[in-house]
């Protein structure tokens, strides 16, 4: 059965760092708040749905062009894209006796409520800080970029980018220019972007340094309730291919209000996780605002000539975005299981074979057996040059070996034993696999059990 959803992410904070997920940042020093540093099997999960997703939306189509620009840009591409006004900024409310600060909204959301006096207070001190009316009378509005200075005198004023969007926008005549894509089309980019969050929070799910997967989609205006639909299906589609069922999102249209200053028209899509159904992706239709302002602060047209009529106009585009830690954090999430197997309860992590960051465990059933060893170092490498992502286990029984890559997400545990080298001549160069999941354990030959590996990897 699923764990308990009151405890979950406590237990998928505690498992990250003890098998090598996820660790706190700069923990040696104390760490620093909203950084997270990925470790050996982190890495591998969030490279996997990375390279799903650049196979899902950029190499599988004929319409989407790849690109990986500069964090730092001109302070100026910040100005017309609005960032450096109130569009980017968050409300804060700051506790007078202790100067924390915290998000207005956040306060109001979670409640810290005083029995006595039915106002909010301080999370950190418990000081009141006043009613909702009375804690938005005081709140100021705090820019979420965080400024840098370049050069030798650092005369010069830049930012580490909030979004990666801006990046894709201003290379839009480059891409033109080198590349003459009709319309529609797309100009796609995995890469980190840096927000001064006030509160972060809840594991890796609000966090000061992320990666963003995203993707901008010029359209013909007069197109953009039909593209809408269809990159919203496309979203939908792309949880499918990472496990997720139909319960597991949440569909949230964004009102006028709350939409960010370029939209239109926003769905942001949201997860269950073990704290909320809460934001992992988004689809905005951001206009044309975006090269519309690039061309009037540049001077340079950013425009799209029509080779059917020869019109010439700024497209309008279609921005569907998915946060990369979320999503690391979500596949965690669907994937953490408390179960039962052989009357012993287990933690398993019941990752998809192709999200998995290790795929299978190659085992000699004796650590001090050479011949064992060897055979199964045989096994090992034949396998690691079909999958590269599998691990060498001689560390302690067999069963302990089955728990441990249980705990990491393991879909396979490749056993060799004597019979495998001949002690019982009908199962010589057979091993046995063991299913992750049901625990049931199979008699193949060797190439069968690379084949049946290889086959459960492939990224779909």
């Amino acid at each position: 059965m699923k764990a308990q959803e009151d405890n979950v992410m406590e237990k998928i904070v505690s498992l990250s760092k003890r098998r090598g997920f996820i660790f706190p940042g700069s923990e040696i020093y104390g760490g620093l708040a909203g950084t997270w540093d990925y470790g050996p099997l982190g890495i591998a999960l969030k490279k996997n749905i990375e390279n799903l997703w650049w196979r899902m939306f950029v190499e599988s189509r004929t319409d989407m062009y790849g690109l990986d620009a500069a964090i730092l840009m001109n302070e100026k591409v910040w100005e017309a894209s609005g960032h450096t006004g109130a569009g980017f900024t968050d409300p804060v409310v700051e506790c007078e006796k202790c100067n924390s600060r915290w998000r207005t909204d956040a306060i109001v959301e979670v409640g810290n409520i005083d029995a006595k006096t039915g106002k909010h207070f301080c999370p950190k001190c418990k000081n009141i800080l006043g009613t909702k009316d009375e804690m938005y009378a005081k709140t100021r509005q705090f820019n979420l970029m965080f400024e840098t200075k370049i050069g030798a005198e650092g005369t010069q004023k830049s930012y580490l980018r909030p979004e990666t969007a801006q990046g894709m926008f201003v290379n839009f005549k480059n891409v033109i220019d080198s590349f003459h894509p009709r319309l529609p089309f797309g100009i796609a980019q995995i890469g980190k972007a840096f927000r001064n969050e006030i509160a972060p929070r809840d594991f890796i799910f609000r966090v000061r340094e992320l990666e963003i997967m995203e993707l901008e989609y010029f359209i013909k205006g007069h197109e953009w309730e039909k593209q809408f639909e269809y990159w919203k299906n496309e979203t939908h589609r792309w949880f499918q291919a990472l496990g997720f069922e139909k319960s597991d999102i949440q569909e949230i249209e964004v009102g006028g209000d709350d939409r960010a200053h370029y939209s239109k028209r926003t769905i942001d899509f949201h997860f269950k996780y073990p704290h909320k159904f809460d934001e992992i992706a988004g689809l905005a239709y951001r206009t044309d605002f975006d090269l519309k302002n690039h061309t009037e602060h540049s001077g340079i047209a950013l425009e799209y000539l029509d080779p059917d009529t020869n019109e010439k106009f700024i497209p309008h585009v279609l921005e569907p975005t998915f946060g990369v830690g979320r999503h690391v954090l979500a596949v965690m999430t669907k994937a953490y299981t408390e179960d039962s197997l052989s009357g012993e309860t287990r933690v398993v992590m019941k990752f998809p074979a192709h999200l998995a960051p290790v795929k299978a465990a190659v085992f000699p059933l004796l650590k001090n057996k050479p011949e064992l060893a060897a055979k199964a170092r045989e096994v090992y490498d034949a396998l690691k040059k079909e999958v590269p992502q599998i691990m060498w286990d001689d560390n302690g029984n067999i069963g302990k070996r089955y728990r441990r890559q249980d705990e990491i997400g393991t879909p396979f545990c490749i056993t060799i034993d004597f019979d495998t080298l001949g002690e019982n001549p009908e199962h010589i160069n057979t091993v046995t696999v063991r299913d992750r999941d049901t625990g049931e354990q199979e008699r193949l030959p060797i190439d069968e059990a690379i084949a049946r590996v290889r086959g459960a990897s492939v990224l779909r």
